[in-house]
Formats: C-alpha cells, sequence, structure tokens
C-alpha cells in the first residue's frame, strides 16, 4: 500500500516481475525474537529477565549488527513480562529490549531493596550481561522504567556512566519528601506499596523496619535518611557530571510520587531534559501502552530515546521541553523552561469569617482575626483515596469533591473568593501563608484549593499536608503550606475556595483528638494564599 501511494507499484505493468525484497523490507515481516533469560548478579542471586532482539535487517544496527540496548526494570510488585508489549515495540523500532523482575520480587531471588545499593548494583550487572550475551552496542545504551522502575533508572543514570538516556515514568526524584512531605507522613500510599509487595516480594529487614517506625511516627529522621539514599535528587551532581539525557513523565495527582518532588528535581538538572505533565495517578497514565495500545506517554518516550541513542526523533523536544497537560480540559501547553510556566504572582489576603463562617479570599480581607476548630476531626475536606481519585480526575475530570457550603466549619477554616470576570490560569505550586495558635504541641494542616461552581460544588485543584512539632501551646506561630503543583483553568464565573482544617485519611497526622487549633491573621504578618498565575 505504501509503494502504491508513492507511485511504485501503480505504474508497473500487470505482467512486471515483483521487485526484489530488502532486507529492511524483510524484516519489517519478521517478528523480533524473544526468549526468557537468568542474569546472575554478583552476589549470588539470579533475576529473572526476557530479551526481545530485533530481527535481522531490522534498521538501526552498526556496521557490526549492533543495536542500541534498552534496559526496563519491572516496577514495584511485578514481574518482567510487565513491559512485553512495549519490549517488542522497542525491538521492532531497532533496540534490545532487556526487561528484568527487580530482586526480591516473584522469582527473582533476593531480598526488596527498595531502589538501595544492591538495586543499583543489579542494574550495572544487567548491563554487562546483555553487552555479553546480546548484540547490544555498549555506545547507545539507554533505560526506561515505570513507577520502581522509573526511579531505578534516574538512579542508573547517577551511578552508570555508560548510560546515555533515561526515560523515568510515573517515577520519583525525591523519595523522602514523596513519603513524608511537609513533615507528614504518606500513610495510604505506604500501606499501598506495602499490600502490593506482599504476595509478590520478600521484605528486607530493613524495609520492614523502615516501613514499620514510618506506621508508628518513630525514629523518622532514620526513615528519612533511608529514603535519601534511594532518592535521585541525592545524587543529582552525578547525573549532571554524566551528561545523560534525562525524560520525565508523571501526573499531577500522583498520591504515590508528588509532582512538586519532580518538578524540583527536574530544575536542577542540567543535562538534556524533558518533563511532560498530565493529569491522573500513580502510574495510571501509563496503563493503556503496558496493554500494546497507543499511549501519549509512552510514544513520548520512545521518542526521547530515539533522539538520543538513535539520532532521530527531531527537534521539537529540544525547542519547548515542558509539556503541560492542563486540568480539567485537556488542552496541552508547551514552554522553554519551568520558570516559563508562571508569569505573574496573585497575592490574597484572607479575611475574618462572616456570620456563615467563611472568610474572604482576597479582595479587602481585612487583619486582626482568629478561627478556631477542633483538631483532629475530619471535616470530609480530603485529598482522596491513593490511585482512584487521580484516575477519576483522568477519565473523567472528577477530583475529590465537596459541597462548600456543606462543610463543618468546627472542623473546618474556609475562605473564598469573589465570582471570578474571566479564566484564571493557575500555573505552579500555591502557597498558604497563615499564623497558627494550638492547645497541643504538635499538629498537622491539611490545606485544599477548589473550584467552586455556582451550586457550591467544589473540586479539588490541589492539597498538601504541613506538620508542626515542638511548639509551646497557646503560642502564635507563623506555617507555611506549599500545595502539590499543578496546572488548572478555573473558569470564569467560578469562585475560589481555600479550605484548612486538621485530619485526612490519606496521611498520618499529628493533630491530638480533643485539641484546638486556630488559625488568624495579624497586621504586620496578615495571612495569605500566594497563587501563581499564567
Amino acid at each position: 500500500m505504501a509503494l502504491a501511494l508513492s507511485g511504485g507499484l501503480a505504474t508497473q505493468p500487470a505482467s512486471a516481475a515483483p521487485p526484489a525484497r530488502s532486507a529492511t523490507t524483510a524484516a519489517a515481516h519478521t517478528a523480533p525474537s524473544f526468549r526468557m533469560v537468568d542474569i546472575p548478579m554478583k552476589d549470588g542471586i539470579v533475576l529473572k529477565a526476557n530479551v526481545f532482539t530485533p530481527a535481522p535487517g531490522t534498521p538501526g544496527a552498526d556496521r557490526a549488527g549492533r543495536h542500541p540496548l534498552v534496559v526496563q526494570p519491572a516496577s514495584w510488585g511485578q514481574n518482567d513480562l510487565e513491559y512485553v508489549a512495549q519490549g517488542r515495540q522497542l525491538a521492532a523500532e531497532g533496540y534490545v529490549a532487556v526487561t528484568y523482575t527487580v530482586r526480591g520480587f516473584w522469582r527473582s531471588g533476593g531480598e526488596v531493596d527498595v531502589a538501595g545499593p544492591k538495586d543499583v548494583a543489579d542494574l550495572s550487572a544487567v548491563i554487562d550481561w546483555a553487552l555479553a550475551h546480546t548484540p547490544a552496542d555498549r555506545r547507545h545504551i539507554g533505560m526506561l522504567g515505570l513507577s520502581l522502575g522509573g526511579g531505578l533508572t534516574l538512579l542508573g543514570a547517577a551511578f552508570d556512566p555508560r548510560i546515555k538516556a533515561v526515560a523515568s515514568l510515573s517515577g520519583w526524584g525525591d523519595l523522602a519528601d514523596s513519603l513524608y512531605s511537609g513533615r507528614t507522613r504518606h500513610l495510604q500510599a505506604a500501606a499501598l506499596l506495602a499490600a502490593i509487595q506482599t504476595p509478590t516480594g520478600r521484605r528486607s529487614p530493613e524495609f520492614a523496619r523502615m516501613l514499620a517506625d514510618l506506621y508508628a511516627d518513630r525514629d523518622l529522621p532514620k526513615v528519612v535518611a533511608w529514603a535519601r539514599t534511594r532518592s535521585p535528587a541525592t545524587y543529582v551532581d552525578r547525573i549532571n557530571a554524566h551528561g545523560t539525557a534525562v525524560f520525565l513523565a508523571n501526573a499531577w495527582g500522583d498520591s504515590v510520587f508528588n509532582p512538586s518532588q519532580m518538578t524540583d528535581f527536574y530544575q536542577r538538572l542540567t543535562v538534556p531534559k524533558r518533563l511532560e505533565l498530565r493529569p491522573g495517578d500513580h502510574a495510571t497514565q501509563e496503563l493503556t501502552g503496558m496493554l500494546g495500545l497507543d499511549n501519549a506517554t509512552w510514544a513520548s518516550a520512545h521518542r526521547w530515546l530515539d533522539r538520543h541513542l538513535k539520532g532521530t526523533g527531531g527537534r521539537a523536544a529540544a525547542d519547548r521541553p515542558v509539556q503541560l497537560d492542563v486540568r480539567p480540559s485537556g488542552t496541552q501547553e508547551s514552554y522553554p523552561d519551568w520558570r516559563a510556566v508562571s508569569s505573574r504572582t496573585a497575592h490574597l489576603r484572607l479575611g475574618a469569617p462572616n456570620l456563615l463562617g467563611t472568610g474572604a479570599l482576597g479582595g479587602t480581607a481585612g487583619t486582626g482575626w482568629r478561627k478556631q476548630v477542633a483538631g483532629g476531626t475530619d471535616s470530609g475536606a480530603d485529598g482522596g483515596v491513593a490511585v482512584l481519585s487521580g484516575l477519576l480526575d483522568q477519565v473523567a475530570a472528577l477530583p475529590p469533591t465537596v459541597v462548600v457550603p456543606l462543610l463543618p466549619r468546627r472542623s473546618a477554616a474556609v475562605w473564598q473568593s469573589d465570582p471570578g470576570a474571566a479564566v484564571q490560569h493557575i500555573r505552579g505550586a500555591a502557597r498558604l501563608h497563615t499564623t497558627v495558635t494550638a492547645s497541643a504541641a504538635q499538629g498537622t494542616a491539611f490545606a485544599y484549593l477548589y473550584d467552586v461552581n455556582a451550586l457550591g460544588v467544589g473540586k479539588l485543584i490541589s492539597h498538601a499536608p504541613q506538620s508542626w512539632s515542638g511548639q509551646r501551646p497557646g503560642r502564635a506561630f507563623p506555617l507555611d503550606v506549599s500545595l502539590f503543583t499543578t496546572a488548572y483553568d478555573l473558569p470564569a464565573g467560578h469562585r475560589l475556595a481555600l479550605v484548612v482544617d486538621t485530619k485526612d485519611p490519606l496521611y498520618g497526622g499529628r493533630t491530638p483528638r480533643g485539641s484546638t487549633v486556630s488559625f488568624g491573621s495579624t497586621a504586620t504578618d496578615p495571612s495569605e494564599l500566594t497563587l501563581p498565575l499564567r
């Protein structure tokens, strides 16, 4: 069909002999080869893996017949069959694709190391094996991975200079921030990871201890230090020194690895880089690609590898490497860097609550007020359910929703703006600054930003927790909450609502039930919401 459209067959007489098939044409009709393999590690354990090898004549090989190599570590709780569809496609595109089950999971040996030193050593050993046992080109090595695999690709970029390009999908830059942002334990995300690991892997004593400490809210400095050693952000200088090209794709609503820690990591990179953020939750944007269906995230990752391992893929990715799919419309925007995402900042003062318990947000909001809430009680404003809430936002534009007028003011402080005359393009991380007076020495505030329609129904734009400890009861102190970064268009005629309470099932808060927490604003230190706008 392609030849007929180009005129190659349309002008031939019916009796003419068919043209000879080139090696490239023949390869297009030959499937890549597939085999299951065992890869021994230096400490004696064996990793289960599979290899897709391009068919003879597939474009992309050098004169010696060697092809670029892509290594794919399986994601959390998954095995090497996870990437069969992607491995086959990579091989059809001219790559040797090696996928392996990470140590401790399924039939791979050892115990779960959670991207620790053993996992990092394993990925280099897998590369060594591939170079020795496949037609892989040692000059063109890349990595591609999802979730745990995404984090490992970034650690590979830091620790193995042979890796020239990586694509991290739903990965992390800072594991400590992912588990403990705002000094608050992300318990629902941790419980989800543990639930997936329990039937599929063997927990190491170290991981079991860190998980138990996180649940029990004890020895958290040790948990943070453990997570830091597993964070690509800790080794960003190594990645920059190696010059590895880095592709990052994450979701706005990722309840395991929040988008703010990824944008922070992205900004610290000085190598060729690209960042794509879309609506969704952890690994939900990539799901259809795992099934072999068309998927924008996987397609972008392949183009990135093409460009940096094969010299193809075009220049568009280099010109405006920050791509945002805006909520809730899905409109796509691109920028030359992250700093260009927002062009101005609005400072919205928080006002005193009226007779209905709602304060003004912006306008002529005054100071000299205080709003008290019952500590440790859930107002109904929450960050949602891990994975499920972000998925609903992705497929139905339905993030966690509340009816703002019905939120109990006993448990929540609420501020609301006037209806906007025009669309407000929120781009980046909103920040709350307020003054807190609590009856207990420790506590947690949860801040939620809502898009509120004429009926008072509010859809969650962003949220974040912030905990404190060691404060003198009854003594005021400043509190700053940086909400998770997002890109959201607030429609004309809608209001912006800020809700703050002290309990959220998504997290492990510290506000004792029965205590009180007051939010206030003074003339010398006014409370305000800082809103980044395009």
